[in-house]
């Protein structure tokens, strides 16, 4: 498990003032576009030990009578039931969820934007269904030439034709469920109808990675490379900055790109650009709060040989190209990590080479120990593993049994004579279930699923793919798991 590298109170405290410092700045009134996570940063917290992964939303609390989020979501998002991936639910949906979580949070959500609005059908509906209930819901437009015709984009027939967002409070946080949703287009229409109006204000833009105080080639400005991989976003040391300040600062291509542009339509808009760099329209803090550099750096590396693992068993999966592969092998280089510097996947392989090449599992307790599983006639290597480390963890002898037999021959008898399973092996949800019922009986086990809370944030390697099963409940546990980029058979269906 990771050393503690980042102090969070330090960070809200930091954050806190910069963004305050902004809107002051501004006159009173500031869009503030949230790229990444608002809550659930898991790539942060792994990247960062010690950073929250919803210290974010904590910041915002801090100052949340002055908050106010918007939710902007893309029509063509809601005709295509674009998918978030990592949740596995529509982008529509997403909104929905965003709001009961920011209002659960304490946050106080003003209105949803559908951007990009041609007219499509279940865009209407959804705009229905949110004012049904009691959402204000506001329309965007395509704009010919965004962003690059200036003059055409800053004008009545431009971002003027756009619905003037009604908000209350000087911090209006512009979120949404993914990217290309379009926050930065959302944030000019405001600032353009804003200045009509005669009422300051200004933008911002929040985004946790790269971190623009770090070295271009640190390994968490690394590891972030190695998160977009799929995306071509390439880190760079933002040239205006340079020519500005005379000092370097890290940004990535893509806002590198784009400032000439949005430099000319600040100026459309307000006569004169307030930033002189990509990085200057960041309000982001976190660089100035790590602690342990040793202990970020190494969570670093830990993140992009898994980074590189998931894309090579995506490759496996069809859902990558060699490019991403390629590119997250020069990230690799760059930081001077290979796969054998994770330890789990030597003792993962060691177990599997010793067991007759059979599928094998390694976990990295918290106190670096590690211990394997492998393939049985009643467990999975995964669910193995995962009993053994509570076994360890527990201080109870590997070949005492936890779960009686009594529990696991019914749920065999279940999955092969009645679910028509040909596999009687128990697989990780499986196996925590029997262990919990033979917690009402038995000592060990009671002792033993006590402990299911200190695998959050271990490291773990299983020598195949898991079923969706298993990566699920180790997802769920907080473990960061790899996996080999092969199945356990050579069929060429496997079910998730």
């Amino acid at each position: 498990m990771a050393t503690a590298g980042f102090n969070n109170e330090l960070y809200i405290q930091k954050q806190s003032e910069m963004i305050a410092k902004r809107i002051s700045e501004f006159g009173g009134k500031l869009y503030l576009e949230f790229g990444g996570k608002l809550f659930d940063d898991y790539h942060a917290s792994r990247v960062l030990p010690g950073f929250a992964p919803d210290i974010k939303l904590k910041m915002l609390l801090n100052m949340k009578e002055r908050v106010e989020v918007v939710i902007v979501i893309n029509a063509s998002d809601i005709e295509n039931k674009k998918i978030r991936s990592d949740i596995g639910i529509s982008y529509d949906t997403d909104v929905l969820r965003l709001i009961d979580a920011f209002r659960d949070a304490g946050l106080y959500v003003g209105s949803i934007v559908i951007g990009r609005y041609t007219g499509q059908c279940s865009a209407m509906q959804f705009k229905e269904r949110l004012q049904r209930l009691g959402m204000k819901v506001y329309l965007h437009y395509p704009i010919e030439g965004y962003p690059m015709n200036v003059r055409h984009v800053v004008s009545p027939e431009g971002l003027g034709k756009n619905e003037y967002i009604e908000t209350e409070r000087p911090l209006v946080v512009v979120t949404a469920p993914g990217p290309g949703s379009g926050k930065m287009a959302t944030c000019l229409s405001q600032l353009y109808h804003e200045n009509l109006r005669g009422i300051k204000a200004g933008y911002a833009k929040y985004e946790t990675f790269p971190v623009w105080n770090l070295p271009l080639s640190h390994p968490v400005n690394l590891a972030y490379e190695a998160a977009t991989a799929d995306l071509n976003d390439v880190n760079m040391i933002d040239p205006f900055h340079l020519d500005a300040y005379g000092r370097a600062a890290v940004n990535y291509n893509r806002d590198v790109e784009n400032f000439p542009v949005l430099q000319a339509i600040f100026e459309k808009i307000y006569g004169e650009c307030p930033y002189k760099s990509p990085t200057d329209m960041g309000v982001n803090m976190a660089g100035f709060c790590i602690e342990n550099e040793e202990a970020v750096k190494k969570a670093s590396c830990e993140e992009i040989i898994r980074r590189y693992y998931k894309t090579l068993c995506d490759g496996t999966k069809g859902r990558n190209n060699t490019e991403a592969i390629s590119k997250l092998e020069l990230v690799m280089n760059r930081a001077g990590v290979t796969t054998d510097d994770r330890s789990v996947v030597a003792a993962a392989l060691k177990k599997s080479e010793d067991t007759d090449g059979k599928p094998a599992a390694a976990l990295q307790l918290p106190d670096g120990r590690i211990v394997t599983g492998k393939t049985s006639s009643l467990l999975g290597p995964s669910a193995a593993v995962l009993l053994n480390a509570l076994k360890a963890l527990s201080g109870i002898d590997k070949e005492t049994d936890v779960i009686s037999h009594s529990v696991i021959e019914p749920i065999q008898e279940l999955k092969t004579g009645v679910l028509g399973n040909h596999n009687p092996r128990l697989h990780s949800d499986e196996v925590l279930i029997a262990l919990a019922i033979s917690a009402g009986f038995d000592e060990n086990s009671a002792l033993a699923i006590k402990h299911l809370s200190d695998l959050r944030g271990c490291e773990a390697h299983s020598t195949v793919i898991l079923a969706q099963s298993d990566d699920g409940v180790f997802r769920k546990l907080g473990i960061n798991l790899t996996c080999e980029p092969q199945y356990t058979t050579k069929k060429l269906y496997h079910k998730s």
